[in-house]
């Protein structure tokens, strides 16, 4: 490796790394936000959200992978363009395709990362995701509370609590809401309680102090006990199991299990739906050594049109590739077109796109249909009033 690469894929190494990391970690807190409130009526739902959010990483890694690469793509060669490392690279007789050399062996080696997230690692997470969100929608009352979160322990039963202690089962300020075999409802507060488990291990016992009841007579009179102890005995359950097992979604399948089954004659799952998977998968992988022959032009044109114009239409780009190839996995899943053209004809539009734009960047580098395009964008943004740029060019 020569000192040419090794300063290129340093520079690029951490912009890539940081780019992975905030766009990885957004996307999870963001997920693990809206578990957190799926399941506020599990009584686990702490150890659920962490193992769905760590089967989520393999998905979401897939998805940031291209744009984390093009992001740091463009933020090198931009960098290096407006230093003007470039120019000095091109005077001294480098070409741009020596130049893009170890960013497309960057880009094979995330190329090959990419098919083993896609291939193995996401069919596998996105089963056991399912599995554990099974398991926390179905789960059981283990006999434990959690403060200020309504829990069932069974269906006829909703009880929460304002406060409870380290240990789960002493509870502040309860509130149960129970509805009787005859279709009446009976509400029942505490100032306190405590949870006793059973001998027999099936059931929990509730002790209220100091409390009150309040029920409907059959005559529809209304009804007020005060107590200063009550028992209640609350059932435990365990968690179901998961109904089915992994496979009946061609998304669970790993590359190798999606060509053994399109290959038989009668597959579960039709034929163009796993082929549309198949295809889409690879397309994806290989559209990673692509993006450089895309960032390298555009990253060149931002000394005159600036950089907004070219992220724009990278973003726009990628964006439209991504809903091309979900729009030919449609197709192709509802049997409207056959799976082999619905996903190669946008995988080749888009490699198309990024070679012509690298091969007519090479006689004159950043001057091509899109760069030119987005040189005009950045010109009309300029023109846009800016009171605060106005002022400083005035100063």
């Amino acid at each position: 490796m020569k000192l040419l690469d090794r300063y290129i894929l340093k520079m690029t190494l951490g912009p890539l790394g940081g780019a992975l990391g905030v766009t990885l970690v957004a996307l999870l807190l963001e997920r693990v936000l809206r578990l957190l409130d799926a399941l506020s009526e599990s009584s686990g739902r702490f150890g659920f959200v962490v193992q769905l959010a760590a089967n989520l990483v393999p998905h979401y890694l897939g998805l940031t992978l291209p744009a984390g690469f093009f992001i740091a793509l463009f933020v090198v060669i931009t960098r290096l363009n407006e230093g003007s490392e470039i120019d000095a690279l091109l005077a001294s007789g480098v070409s741009l395709t020596r130049i893009v050399a170890p960013y497309m062996a960057l880009a094979t080696v995330l190329m090959v990362v990419s098919l083993v997230l896609f291939g193995v690692l996401q069919p596998y997470s996105r089963y056991a995701y399912r599995a554990v969100m099974h398991a926390a929608q179905t789960a059981g009352w283990s006999g434990q509370a959690e403060p200020q979160s309504f829990f069932a322990p069974d269906a006829n039963l909703t009880m929460t609590a304002d406060t409870v202690d380290e240990t789960g089962e002493s509870l502040g300020r309860v509130f149960i809401r129970r509805t009787l075999a005859d279709g009446r409802e009976e509400v029942t507060t505490a100032s306190s309680g405590q949870l006793v488990r059973k001998a027999d291990g099936a059931s929990v016992r509730l002790e209220l102090r100091d409390g009150q009841q309040f029920s409907t007579a059959a005559s529809g009179a209304a009804r007020v006990l005060s107590f200063r102890s009550f028992g209640l005995d609350l059932p435990l359950t365990s968690a179901e199991k998961l109904l089915r097992g992994r496979g009946r979604d061609a998304r669970e399948l790993t590359l190798g299990e999606l060509v053994r089954q399109a290959r038989r004659p009668n597959p579960l799952i039709p034929r163009q739906e796993l082929l549309a998977e198949l295809y889409a998968r690879l397309a994806r992988s290989f559209a990673l050594p692509l993006l450089p022959l895309l960032a390298l032009p555009l990253g060149l044109s931002t000394k005159r049109g600036g950089r907004a114009p070219g992220v724009i239409i990278a973003g726009l780009l990628l964006i439209a590739f991504q809903h091309m190839l979900q729009l030919g996995q449609s197709l192709a899943a509802s049997g409207r077109a056959d799976a082999a053209p619905a996903i190669l004809l946008p995988f080749g539009g888009f490699a198309a796109i990024c070679i012509l734009m690298f091969v007519t960047s090479r006689k004159r580098p950043g001057e091509t249909p899109i760069g030119l395009f987005a040189e005009r964008v950045g010109e009309l943004f300029r023109r846009i009033p800016n009171p605060r740029r106005d002022a400083k060019a005035a100063a």
